[in-house]
């Protein structure tokens, strides 16, 4: 009986674990990979843009008044102008026909129509109500405002777009400065309560944001994201580096920042969420977790995990990383979208392994690394043909990355 008794407790026990391990897997995630773009200004945005060329006479056009609001100088061009830019809902409508899986309009909140500052406002209203009319199982529309930090008082200067929010700021009103804007972000509410507020620093160079000061755990935790690619063609790598060496723990977008509708079509640039499904909740949940990567591609597909966790995680203190990285490009017809190297960095931009495969659609790599000092690792994708985009930093060049994907922070 005794014997019995041990066989049933091992039999137990056995069964007990074989239960947690499938429980385990059945709670594993799965990432889904969606293409679009976080960065559009509509006809919201009066003041300054790419439609300003389209009519006569407006090459000088902006101009702030005493309560810190952009407004037109020529008012009567309004009726021309507002053709080449669209409201919000033609921005959704063209992002869907083109293929975007998720597209964001945000406006610079200076601009007439955002005055008064209010969440009440009409105008932040409507944005919002188009973006949740347009937004099906197939497409999600979002939209936020750009905080354009340019002409306030003190030292720091650049812009960011804060995504979901219940209300805006005006970064030109008296009293609204970089610090007073982190303390404001990084209590601020979600729109309707629903998901997570993002924000990302938009088109940066290191010394933007009086370089990089004054981050704290708050603002750290909703400024997860940093345009790496900017209008198709401007990489921010420098200002990168600059931002994850000081501790920001963002992970790379690239926006269209596009005045008017052409670029929707004309832009190959994107950016990239691993989310669990293609709702609101979850891309701005991918956000909020830095499960991203901006290409010069608009379909490359790129995932990675170390240690077992997804790209964006923060890892248990490690001595050993265990990578396992996996690229592939859908368009199998096209030499030019072949991989030709993959590379991982780390802190200050080090590279420490570099992967040259026979070129090829679709590549797997296992590398390990063992290192005890790094905060971060990252990873670069070349390809063949060097983008898909003319346009692409001046000119396609095969001999410069395509993909920049977001770091693994190493809990140090």
């Amino acid at each position: 009986m005794k014997h019995m008794k041990l066989n049933l407790s091992l039999i137990t026990a056995f069964a007990g674990i074989l239960i947690c391990t499938a429980s385990a897997f059945s709670q594993s995630k799965v990432y889904n990979i969606y293409a679009g773009n976080t960065h559009s200004h509509t006809q919201y945005t009066e003041s300054h843009g790419a439609h300003l060329g389209k009519v006569a006479g407006a090459a000088k056009f902006m101009d702030i008044d005493s309560n810190g609001v952009g407004r037109a100088i020529n008012s009567p061009m309004k009726p021309d102008w507002q053709k080449h830019q669209g409201l919000p809902s033609v921005h959704f409508d063209l992002a869907k026909a083109n293929g975007y899986d998720f597209f964001i309009t945000t406006d610079h909140s200076q601009e007439a129509g955002f005055y008064p500052t209010s969440p009440t406002n009409p105008q932040w209203i409507a944005a919002h109500d188009q973006a949740k009319k347009a937004t099906d199982k197939n497409f999600v529309a979002l939209t936020g405002y750009e905080h354009s930090e340019n002409n306030g008082p003190g030292n720091g200067k650049g812009h960011f777009n804060v995504i979901n929010s219940a209300a805006y700021l005006n970064a030109l009103e008296k009293g609204v400065d970089i610090q007073s804007f982190y303390k404001w972000v990084g209590t601020a509410k979600a729109y309707n309560n629903e998901g997570p507020v993002v924000a990302t620093f938009n088109h940066p160079d290191p010394k933007s944001y009086d370089s990089f000061a004054f981050r704290d755990a708050k603002v750290t935790d909703v400024i997860t994201m940093m345009e790496m690619i900017n209008s198709n063609k401007n990489i921010h790598y420098a200002a990168f580096l600059t931002a994850l060496n000081l501790g920001w723990k963002i992970s790379p977008v690239a926006g269209n920042d596009n005045h008017g509708t052409e670029a929707i079509s004309k832009h190959t640039s994107r950016t990239f969420v691993l989310a669990e499904s293609k709702s609101k909740l979850d891309i701005l949940n991918a956000m909020k977790n830095r499960r991203t990567y901006a290409a010069l591609d608009q379909n490359i597909q790129c995932r990675y995990s170390v240690n077992g966790q997804i790209m964006g995680s923060t890892l248990t203190k490690a001595s050993e990383f265990k990578f396992d990285v996996q690229i592939s490009d859908p368009d199998a017809g096209n030499s030019r979208d072949m991989i030709t190297k993959v590379e991982i960095l780390k802190d200050n931009g080090v590279v420490v392994e570099t992967f040259e495969p026979t070129p090829a659609h679709s590549v797997k790599w296992n590398p390990v690394i063992k290192d005890t000092t790094s905060k971060y690792f990252f990873i670069r994708v070349y390809n063949a043909g060097g983008s898909d985009s003319e346009g692409a930093d001046a000119k396609p060049n095969p001999a410069k990355p395509i993909a920049w994907l977001a770091p693994v922070w190493t809990g140090r």
